[in-house]
């Protein structure tokens, strides 16, 4: 009788998986900023009335998600990222095109995290 093996540890193959995370992390929130702020103008014209409050909200938004893109490698940075998903549902309030948006970067977000769990463990 043979003695029993220990499980083996998963790889994911990549050199280095915690930089590959945060690249993932970092390049959704960087998307995410851009897309913002090129769907200010469209939303203005196709959407309607797009008040002051929503263009500040949009570009705070914008701003929040490239400054989180550039500091993926900080501990907190991904809760901080959920938050600004969350706060992007959240301004849907102020235009509907907004909650299209927050859903579907919500959306992208949890799976960058599924990814995440996948590639650390």
């Amino acid at each position: 009788m043979s003695a029993p093996e220990e499980p083996q540890q998963r790889r994911s193959g990549l050199r280095d998986p915690q930089r590959a995370v945060r690249g993932l992390g970092a390049g959704t929130l960087a998307l995410e900023a851009l897309v913002l702020l090129l769907a200010i103008q469209p939303i203005r014209l196709v959407g309607g009335d797009l008040g002051g409050a929503a263009v500040g909200a949009v570009m705070a938004l914008a701003v929040a998600a490239a400054v989180l893109a550039a500091m993926m490698g900080r501990p907190w940075a991904w809760n901080a990222g959920t938050v600004l998903q969350g706060l992007l549902l959240l301004s849907g309030l102020l235009h509907w095109s907004l909650l299209v948006l927050g859903v579907m970067f919500a959306l992208v977000w949890a799976y960058a995290w599924h990814v995440r769990r996948v590639i650390l463990g």
